[in-house]
């Protein structure tokens, strides 16, 4: 319900709000848009909930930092951001302090600043509190911090909003929490949901979420400063040698997106080996590292950042490209990322290349969807059954689920009411729950449709920015007249010989490490196994010819390995790859193995054999013996989903049956999946009276 306030209120609050705007960008000229100052009003003149539907570089930052001056001018409390992104916040942070604004932070890189900002928070020396969604729930943080927050905040603003729809592309279960925290607010406490990535069936779900009488305003996300295009070339040197030839091109300072990890170091130190300056950056790259790029990419100190979706820049990002190498697996997640580019500028260049193998990345995320019943229901019954909290590694141990699904289970199970987040684990509520196996369903069609959508994006001959919007559900999407299907940009696809063939040198200078586990997963006895804490006894850190996300090798291993492909010998390709990480790897042993054990495989008995045949004949080095298969009941992947799970699948399926010499052994398998079948045979090696054991296989997972 509106509140009743009178035009010269209302006049003098947007004057008010123009001047901070001025503050805010550094501009004397900037006035405040009709619907931006529409957000503002409803916000800090009417108190009302608001979601903002508008495009990247809008100014939706804008529209939560005005309303926050005007309401801390009023005397309310600090106004509460909760948001995803550390570089975001970082962004944020330092836009608001410009704009006078005192804004700070609490996430899981600063714990030991947590206590001095609740005193500032307590003292009102704090305009602005950023949060990550994960805090809502962090037991100290959800029932001592946040009842206090959430009774003396003057504006709670939740960005990235899609996060919240599980129908979202990039739905996270702690914001999920945000709905019990609507319900706490005192009444006429203003509430902003802001994003740039919501169609229609997402904007009405959050907008439901957030309660009555909300005001939604969804603008046009046209981006015109974006000059959209794809360009297909055959294979992945092709596409190493187009970075090379053609990134000096680009306008200023941007973003090459890739879809892994590995990817992303693997064409970073390429690109640097041919002469551009640029970076790794991912989820995996340390704090301070992470914002000593930020800073470089936006103040234009190296050409690109070579990156995973974990980079994504805010406030004061003025990029002049965004470059995928790779497709993401939706276009309303592709149209966020180049979004990243022309906020500042009047042209940027957005490039896709797409792969091959993006529908094999695509299917790995797509398994990771929400677990099936049986393994939900085993996790209530397991924490219904424990006398007392139970941790996230306590439940590995009986529930066969990876740490991070597990992780993203139980944070559904706690919204829905069935478990709750206490201090030192995870608790049954006793309430019944119910599995609602049509929305899974329902969301994971939709994922496909997703997915066949940016198909078709790569091969439509219609406006690029006209289809990306249109899958946003906007009603104003119309032709660009800038992208490469409008003939607004032209690409070349072309690519030098001289950056093909190093593209194609640096692709097949085959090896990876295979580092040793080091420590036994927690909570083994729950198991029946007595092996704790360090493994003081197990193999040496080994080698691989690749990943198999790899750009070079990893193409062909993931030829090899693909379901359905019949058992046969090492490929030729495979075995000079392999011939040339033997050749490196040997020339830093200390002691050279004197045998060979292999792991013996039900799957590909053929390939483990030639491989062990083939590496006994070369190294004329006898094979003494196998880490046999005694136990066929255990599947060759039982308990892969956790460390606990396979361990204890592992100690049933296998056992050592060697002649095992005194001095070092080659231990040999085909893929490396987990590391933990590797780290137990080189155990029991170790155990049966070999020096060292060096781990070896064609490929890896991780």
């Amino acid at each position: 319900m509106v509140t009743a306030v009178s035009d010269d209120v209302r006049r003098q609050a947007r004057t008010d709000a123009e001047a901070h705007l001025r503050a805010l960008v550094g501009r004397d000229d900037a006035v405040l848009r009709d619907d931006q100052w529409s957000a503002i009003e409803a916000l800090a003149v009417d108190a009302r909930r608001s979601l903002v539907v508008q495009r990247t570089g809008w100014g939706k930052s804008a529209v939560y930092f005005v309303a926050t001056l005007l309401l801390r001018a009023r005397g309310a409390g600090p106004t509460v951001i909760v948001s995803p992104l550390l570089a975001l916040m970082r962004n944020q942070i330092a836009a608001a302090e410009r704009a006078g604004i005192r804004a700070v932070t609490i996430n899981s890189t600063n714990i030991e600043q947590w206590q001095p900002i609740n005193d500032a928070i307590n003292s009102g020396e704090v305009d602005v509190l950023l949060v990550s969604p994960e805090r809502l729930n962090n037991p100290g943080f959800r029932d001592e911090v946040m009842p206090r927050l959430a009774a003396t905040c003057g504006l709670l603003v939740v960005d990235e909003a899609h996060c919240i729809s599980d129908w979202g592309h990039d739905f996270r279960p702690d914001y999920r929490r945000i709905r019990t925290l609507l319900d706490t607010l005192p009444t006429g406490i203003p509430v902003l949901a802001t994003t740039a990535t919501a169609n229609a069936r997402v904007t009405a779900d959050v907008a439901e979420q957030l309660g009555r009488d909300v005001l939604v305003l969804r603008g046009s996300l046209d981006r015109e400063s974006l000059r959209l295009g794809v360009v297909r070339l055959k294979t992945a040197e092709m596409r190493l040698a187009w970075l090379a030839d053609h990134l000096a091109e680009q306008p200023g300072s941007g973003i090459i997106y890739c879809l892994t990890v590995a990817a992303t170091q693997e064409v970073a130190a390429y690109l640097r080996d041919r002469g551009h300056e640029v970076a790794a950056y991912s989820g995996q790259t340390d704090t301070t590292e992470r914002q000593a790029l930020e800073g470089a990419l936006v103040e234009g100190r190296v050409k690109a950042l070579v990156a995973t979706s974990a980079l994504g820049m805010g406030f004061d990002a003025s990029l002049g490209f965004v470059i995928n190498l790779g497709a993401p697996q939706s276009p309303v997640a592709y149209y966020q990322q180049v979004g990243r580019a022309g906020r500042g500028t009047d042209d940027a260049t957005v490039v896709l290349l797409p792969q091959l193998e993006d529908r094999d990345i695509w299917a790995y995320f797509a398994s990771l969807a929400f677990p099936p019943e049986q393994l939900v229901r085993q996790t209530l019954e397991v924490l219904g059954r424990s006398p007392g909290a139970m941790s996230t590694v306590a439940l590995e141990s009986y529930v066969e689920l990876s740490r991070n699904r597990l992780e993203t289970l139980l944070k559904v199970l706690d919204v829905d009411g069935a478990v709750r987040r206490v201090q030192g684990g995870w608790i049954s509520t006793g309430e019944p729950w119910s599995y609602d196996a049509d929305r899974y369903a329902r969301v994971a069609e939709a994922r496909q449709r997703e997915q066949d959508a940016m198909l078709t994006y790569l091969d439509s001959g219609e406006c690029r920015m006209r289809f990306l919007r249109a899958q946003l559900d906007d009603p104003e999407a119309v032709d660009c007249g800038r992208c490469d299907n409008c003939g607004g940009i032209t690409l070349s696809a072309a690519v030098s010989d001289a950056a093909v063939a190093e593209a194609g040198a640096a692709l097949s200078r085959p090896g990876v490490a295979l580092e040793p586990r080091k420590m036994w997963p927690s909570a083994l006895v729950n198991l029946g196994l007595d092996l704790k804490g360090k493994i003081a006894d197990g193999p040496t850190e080994g080698r691989a010819i690749a990943r198999l996300t790899d750009l070079g090798h990893g193409q062909a291993l993931r030829a090899l390995f693909k379901v359905g492909v019949e058992d046969g010998p090492v490929p030729a390709s495979l075995t000079a790859a392999l011939m040339a990480v033997m050749k490196d790897w040997s020339a830093a042993w200390q002691e050279r193995p004197v045998a060979i054990v292999g792991i013996e495989s039900s799957r590909r008995p053929q390939l483990v054999g030639d491989l062990a045949t083939g590496l006994s004949r070369v190294m004329k080095l006898p094979i003494v013996g196998r880490f046999a298969i005694v136990d066929a009941s255990v599947a060759p992947a039982q308990g892969a989903a956790n460390s606990a799970q396979r361990v204890s699948a592992i100690h049933r399926r296998y056992r050592l049956e060697a002649d095992v010499p005194a001095g070092p052994v080659l231990l040999v398998d085909d893929l490396v999946v987990s590391g933990w079948t590797m780290t137990m045979a080189g155990v029991a090696l170790r155990r049966a009276g070999a020096s060292g054991v060096l781990p070896l296989a064609l490929g890896t997972q991780t």
